[in-house]
């Protein structure tokens, strides 16, 4: 996945928070309808998931285009493609910038994933280090009300105004919206946990999904004989690469290595990606498929294409076991189906962001800044859609919150007897 302004795969302009508005002159009328118009024929042609959406585009643009008139201000404009985007249902659809209203991104500013089990929003992980593990929101509690609004009622607004019907996904996405908050707001939980209700503040004293990671771009130590290496959030950091590189010589000896790619939510490139995934390797091997649906509807002609990692020197041969869960993402994402199709190692945890495929960022012609959709749909090698990838071994978070069970199972698939 390769970064540049109209081609970014991952989400490398997403690192951390988008940018807040700057100031600018104001744009007349017209301006402001020519970009609406850029904006909605833009994802009307490039946009490549329409069809299992519930989106109505074409209703988008008479309930969102009556709208335009009635704008005068840079932060009017943005909040109306806003809501326009967000008609997509797509958490890897996004302005590149926002107001201090805006919600967070999901999943790059999030420290909770739920979803409806049996009718219920139910908690399915929590983020380590921020504040909703602080202050115990844990996997298993049912969540009832957020900032003192009932889940039923928080969900609407964030559905969107012109789908057909409200499917699984769409109503998934709309809880995990209303959990990340916006951006100024301190968030209030109700949970019901064991029975009884608790109220929990995950952004009290500090909203921690507010601030720059200040963490290296990754960690690594020494378990037993094992060796372990987690990225911290940085797979669109060109200076992984040597960090990455020293890292693994150093531990050259180990009899097995764990690779945590549990916290890299913001994506990244595919250069990093890589020069990962070179270094377990001895051949070249393809790690992923790409898909290009806009050229085929534009001229019938079908276009796809696989991507091929090379070895890198000084591989690493002995097992492999990579983590994951709901906040591996993007970039993240394609390492691991990568290395799952390659064989060359055990995937285990829970299931991933499951973003839709790669993205282009286009700007606007007069605002000037961007908005990006996924243009292309991305495939393991074996013609599975990416986002529907599954680990091999799916290990359940500790609901306590005490254990680290996935690492526990690959440090127990590590030093037992190799299987073959």
């Amino acid at each position: 996945m390769t970064i540049s302004f109209r081609f970014a795969c991952g989400l490398l302009l997403l690192l951390g928070l988008p940018g807040t508005l700057r100031a600018q002159a104001t744009l007349t009328p017209a301006q402001y309808q020519q970009d609406f118009d850029y904006f909605w024929t833009t994802v009307n042609d490039n946009y490549c998931y329409f069809d299992k959406k519930q989106t109505d585009w074409a209703r988008v643009r008479e309930l969102y285009g009556a709208q335009v008139a009635g704008v005068s201000t840079r932060a009017q404009f943005v909040r109306l493609l806003e809501n326009a985007l967000n008609e997509l249902c797509d958490n890897h659809a996004s302005l590149s910038t926002n107001l201090p209203d805006s919600r967070r991104l999901v999943p790059t500013g999030t420290d909770v994933w739920a979803q409806f089990e049996q009718g219920k929003p139910v908690v399915m992980a929590v983020r380590p280090g921020y504040g909703a593990e602080r202050v115990g929101l844990r996997p298993g509690m049912e969540i009832v009300s957020i900032n003192e609004v009932p889940v039923a009622q928080a969900l609407p607004p964030l559905l969107g105004r012109t789908l057909k019907t409200v499917d699984a996904a769409a109503r998934n996405l709309a809880l995990n919206l209303a959990l990340a908050g916006d951006h100024r707001t301190p968030r209030q939980l109700t949970v019901r946990a064991q029975g009884r209700l608790r109220v929990l503040y995950p952004d009290i004293p500090t909203a921690q999904l507010e601030q720059r990671d200040a963490r290296s771009l990754l960690e690594s130590r020494q378990l037993g004989t094992v060796c372990y290496i987690r990225i911290n959030n940085s797979l669109g950091n060109n200076r992984l690469i040597a960090a990455f590189d020293s890292t693994l010589d150093a531990l050259a000896n180990t009899t097995g290595l764990i690779l945590d790619l549990r916290d890299t939510p913001s994506g990244g490139n595919t250069t990093v990606a890589r020069a990962i995934l070179g270094r377990f390797l001895t051949q070249e091997q393809p790690y992923q498929r790409h898909e290009f649906p806009a050229e085929e509807r534009q001229f019938g002609i079908r276009r796809s294409t696989l991507e091929i990692v090379s070895p890198r020197p000084r591989p690493y041969t002995r097992p492999l076991v990579v983590l994951v869960g709901h906040w591996t993402s993007s970039m993240g994402e394609g390492i691991t189906i990568g290395l799952d199709a390659m064989r060359r190692a055990t995937i285990m945890g829970t299931e991933m962001a499951r973003l839709n495929g790669a993205i282009t960022s286009f700007r606007l012609p007069n605002s000037t800044f961007g908005f990006n959709i996924p243009t292309e749909r991305l495939y393991q090698v074996n013609g599975q859609p990416r986002e529907n990838f599954v680990p091999a071994e799916r290990i359940a978070p500790d609901p306590q919150g005490t254990t680290d069970t996935a690492l526990d199972s690959a440090l127990q698939r590590l030093h037992a007897p190799a299987k073959r």
